[in-house]
Formats: structure tokens, sequence, C-alpha cells
């Protein structure tokens, strides 16, 4: 049915990362494209300036590195973005023609309900269907 789902992973919380990823392979069965995404923050050219050269690039890498070790066992691609968590998961759904989201969330907390968690604005703003995992 689904043949394009995209995975947001958080690699703080790898646990919900490999659950979500798991549930898209099950989902979606063999033929299903399954991709990946971790974002990364973006970090504003002051702040950039002032940390040590490379530290950036190998972030990105040391992600990779994560999500290909989740990818691995599910056969599913693995991406890494920079920018805002939210505004780079829609993009990236937009980007691919996914055609479900697979996002965990955790239990909100008191910031969650004036700013909204990032599973809340993406099954909010999405094109395409959002399965929020907790």
């Amino acid at each position: 049915m689904y043949k394009t789902i995209l995975v947001p992973v958080d690699l703080g919380h790898e646990q919900c990362g490999e659950k979500a990823a798991g549930i898209a392979r099950a989902i979606g069965g063999r033929e299903a494209r399954v991709i990946l995404l971790y974002v990364l923050a973006d970090v504003p050219s002051y702040v950039a300036a002032e940390l040590p050269k490379g530290l950036l690039q190998k972030n990105a890498v040391k992600a990779e590195e994560g999500l290909r070790k989740i990818a691995n066992p599910i056969n599913a691609e693995a991406v890494v973005r920079t920018g805002h968590p939210s505004t780079e998961i829609l993009a990236e759904a937009e980007r691919l023609g996914a055609d479900l989201i697979v996002i965990s969330s955790h239990r909100p907390g008191l910031q969650d309900y004036f700013l909204g968690s990032t599973a809340a604005r993406v099954a909010r703003h999405a094109l395409c269907a959002v399965l929020v995992d907790r």
C-alpha cells in the first residue's frame, strides 16, 4: 500500500528510532522504500565561527553512521539534513513523494504545550499520512 515511507530519527533516542523503523518496514513490506532521516540543528554562523574546524562535518558523519546502524537490518536508506527538524522532515517528505511518515513521540512536557513538539508539527502540516508512535 505505501511505497515510500519516511522515518525521522532522533539519534538521542535510538531505541525509538529502531522501533519506528521496524514499524515502517512492517507496514511497507519488502517492496516499500524506507528512508531514515536525521536532522542536524542549524548552527548560526556566529556560533559556527567559534567551533573547532571540521566539527560540524564530523557530527554529520557520526549521524550518518548512527542512521546506517539502524537502517542496515531493515534494508533502509539513510539521509542527514541540516535545519529545523519539523521543516526539514516536511520538506524531505515532499522531495521524496512520501506516502507515509512514521515518527516517534515522547510524552509532552510543559514546553510542548506552548511550542508544540516536532511530531505534532509534522502531523499537522504533512501532506501525506502520518503515524505517530508513542
